[in-house]
């Protein structure tokens, strides 16, 4: 069948490559209309009760993690000149298109009691630009006399202040996110430049943002080096450039075919799917190798170049598609998990894989038909002593060193079974950058001077309209759990309308220090009208509108914001099952309902899904794949032999990372996922061509062996040798996780390699010996 089919692909060349031409001409129009995606909560199922509620507490209360803030480390904040440009920089950020509010110390306000119209009016405490020293200290008395912004605005140290800048949810997320960051550090770096001081810049926004930016540049770059890496490894394998550029166009148009593929689908660019050109390169240029491979040594032997050509087809046609299903067996399998993430991903990965098979099946040999023979040095690779020597020694421990090889397997199994107990599954969501990196520097100086920038709400439903005050019960009780969650060393002090309540008190009785407290019922008796009052036009800008923006419009629901570190996935489930406790404590079940939601929650249920999800799809790739070398060998032993030599790279690889202190996480599961199915192309191509080898040695295994290894092995080391420094490229990212994908990826191919091409042959001839008729 496949030699009919390389014989149909020769006469019907000039069809075939026109249709070829004309679907990449469809999917390149396809491609240029590629859009980046900007959500980050779609690793979660839409059914999934955590994304629900977080749903939810969007339409009340219009987000979370839209704040970016800025951090001022500054012993004499309160220092003219200094003060005066915080000033400025506070009324530049205000104007820039986006920015929807700026929260800072030279905007805060106090609250004065004017009893004859029974309001509270805020009133602006810095009136800027100030002239002299002494102006500037008092209006500084009147701040720091103000509870209400203490760890808010500025750290107990008293040398670090903040500024909180408010972003517009969408834009945000939206493709004009960057130039919104762009222009608020902008204004940061000029304050920068005057002041001859250097800021702190952090909050989800600009992590995002930034780190979003950089993984889409490095992407690029990505792409761009493993192409020229694989250009010239394949330069220096065949000595001919027309080999080099047919295997780039191959891996060329699997790029353009995969990008259109994802508009074809309605799904856009994501930091996951973002991976999918660059693997395209990595995983195209092996089947451009084993075609050329197997072209060399037909057209060596026959000196025919149609014959060469029709061998090709028909004896790496069948290798090159069950390679191509194994591969995209590893990667579709992530279409099954609940995870729209990783379901984009599976899809289009998988099916590009497969369109990999067609396009190098079409290509290669119409464009090989067209080209002059191969001449003697671009055939001279064959022929590498060095390698010849190395696949002697194979030989030589396949047959006379069986047990060393098991001995050696068996040693390092184990050594990797003790590492694996070792292994955690933990993610932070800035673990992946440098601890020099300035984002990772600035985080932790948050978390050190305020508690941190992670958002946390809680949601407290009184299931009662107006229950939020119609008495003190659920001010109190709100009062006490915030309480308990800012004494923790994780949190920062957390914002309720219960300080609002604290604040107004303190307003009602002159500014008293002692009256910052939640009112009792007889305060609230003579507060009452205060409070109904409407704020008035100036309020917008103020405190005063706090307890509005914590509550909902029925006064049935309150809001606990509380900005947390980034403690990491495994603490922080600890973390909100104590706080959940203490609420189910303060708060009578009966009478509330308390929700936990928010960025911190979703992220940690965004990484359990996908790490759960890639775990499974691990499991699914490896059934899928044992059932298709079933099928394909039609062998019990045989698939045994297959699957050993797969397995071992996967565990040792799994064991490095529990010695190393690598943690499992989205980023390093897909080392085993990817690796999988890439590293069982070898198991592959060296058991079809056993098959194909062994009736022309009359079932003689010893024999067969012999010559798999030494026709079959100097195209798999290649191709390892074109994989791994694909993947080595990762190495030099900035990003933890993209660089354990590119050595921990190279790592098991290298392994798979050695696996295969000594244990494979040592398990076959092994389990030859108990049988008294061919394996096959």
């Amino acid at each position: 069948m496949w030699y009919r089919l390389g014989q149909f692909i020769l006469k019907q060349r000039l069809l075939l490559i026109f249709l070829l031409m004309i679907a990449t001409g469809i999917m390149t129009y396809y491609a240029t209309q590629v859009r980046l995606s900007y959500e980050f909560t779609r690793a979660i199922p839409t059914d999934n009760p955590r994304y629900q509620e977080y749903q939810s507490f969007l339409k009340k209360f219009g987000g979370d993690g839209n704040m970016l803030v800025l951090g001022f480390d500054k012993n004499d904040f309160f220092s003219l000149d200094y003060f005066n440009q915080v000033g400025a920089l506070h009324a530049s950020l205000k104007k820039i298109n986006g920015v929807t509010g700026v929260l800072s110390i030279p905007d805060a306000v106090n609250l004065r009691n004017n009893r004859e119209q029974q309001q509270l009016v805020p009133e602006k405490i810095f009136q800027l630009p100030y002239q002299s020293q002494s102006s500037l200290d008092s209006s500084k008395q009147v701040f720091l006399s103000l509870p209400f912004y203490k760890t808010l605005l500025y750290s107990d140290s008293g040398s670090a202040y903040l500024m909180g800048v408010s972003v517009n949810g969408d834009t945000i997320n939206s493709k004009g996110r960057t130039r919104l960051i762009n222009d608020i550090m902008q204004q940061v770096e000029l304050f920068e430049s005057k002041t001859k001081t250097s800021l702190h810049v952090s909050g989800l926004p600009f992590i995002r943002t930034t780190v979003g930016n950089r993984i889409k540049d490095e992407m690029n770059w990505f792409l761009i080096g493993s192409l020229v890496l694989s250009a010239i490894t394949l330069l220096i394998f065949f000595r001919s450039i027309s080999a080099m550029l047919m295997s780039l166009v191959v891996v060329g148009i699997g790029v353009v075919w995969s990008l259109g593929t994802i508009v074809l689908l309605g799904y856009k660019i994501t930091l996951l799917n973002a991976l999918i050109p660059p693997l395209i390169v990595v995983i195209g240029i092996p089947n451009c190798i084993y075609f050329l491979n197997k072209y060399h040594t037909s057209y060596r032997e026959t000196g025919d170049k149609e014959k060469a050509l029709i061998t090709m087809v028909g004896r790496m046609g069948i290798v090159t598609l069950f390679c191509n299903i194994a591969a995209a067996i590893g990667f579709a399998v992530f279409a099954l998990t609940k995870s729209a993430l990783l379901q984009e991903f599976g899809m289009v990965a998988g099916i590009n894989i497969m369109a990999l098979f067609v396009i190098s099946l079409i290509f290669i040999p119409v464009v090989l038909s067209y080209l002059k023979p191969p001449k003697n040095r671009h055939t001279k690779y064959l022929d590498n002593p060095f390698l010849e020597k190395m696949l002697v020694r194979i030989e030589r421990w396949t047959f006379h060193h069986a047990k060393w090889v098991y001995g050696i397997t068996i040693v390092l199994s184990v050594f990797a079974v003790l590492g694996i107990f070792r292994l955690k599954s933990e993610g932070f969501i800035v673990d992946d950058l440098p601890k020099t990196d300035k984002i990772y520097t600035d985080l932790k100086w948050f978390e050190a001077h305020f508690g941190g920038v992670m958002p946390l709400e809680i949601l407290v439903d009184t299931k009662k309209k107006n229950g939020l005050l119609r008495n003190t019960g659920p001010v109190s009780r709100i009062n006490e759990l915030s309480a308990y969650i800012g004494a923790k060393p994780e949190a920062a002090r957390p914002l309720s309308f219960a300080e609002g309540l604290k604040f107004a008190k303190q307003a009602y009785y002159d500014g008293d220090i002692l009256s910052y407290d939640v009112p009792y019922e007889g305060d609230l008796a003579f507060m009452g009208p205060y409070l109904k009052q409407k704020a008035d036009s100036n309020a917008g800008t103020g405190v005063s509108k706090i307890i509005s923006n914590f509550m909902d419009s029925a006064k049935q629901v309150a809001r606990i914001t509380v900005n947390m570190k980034d403690v990491g996935s495994s603490q922080l489930p600890l973390l909100i099952a104590d706080y959940e406790q203490k609420a189910r404590q303060i708060f009578d079940t009966a009478s509330y309902k308390i929700t936990f939601t928010g960025s911190s929650i979703t992220f940690l249920e965004g990484s359990s899904f996908i790490i759960k999800g890639l775990k499974e799809s691990i499991f699914w790739a490896f059934l899928l794949i044992t059932l298709c070398m079933l099928y394909l060998f039609r062998s019990f032993r045989i698939l045994v032999c297959s699957l050993i030599p797969n397995l071992i790279p996967l565990v040792i690889t799994a064991g490095v990372m529990g010695w190393v202190g690598i943690a499992l996480k989205p980023s390093t599961v897909l080392v085993f996922s990817v690796a999988l199915g890439i590293a069982i192309d070898v198991t592959i191509r060296f058991l079809i061509n056993y098959k194909q080898e062994l009736p022309h040695y009359n079932n003689q295994v010893a024999q067969t062996l012999v010559q798999t290894i030494r026709h079959t092995g100097i195209s798999i080391i290649y191709t390892s040798l074109v994989l791994i420094a694909g993947f080595i490229i990762f190495c030099i990212s900035d990003f933890g996780g993209t660089q354990a994908l590119g050595w921990l990826t190279s790592l098991t191919l290298v392994i798979g390699t050695l696996t295969n091409l000594v244990l494979l042959p040592v398990l076959i001839l092994h389990f030859q010996q108990k049988k008294t008729k061919p394996v096959l």
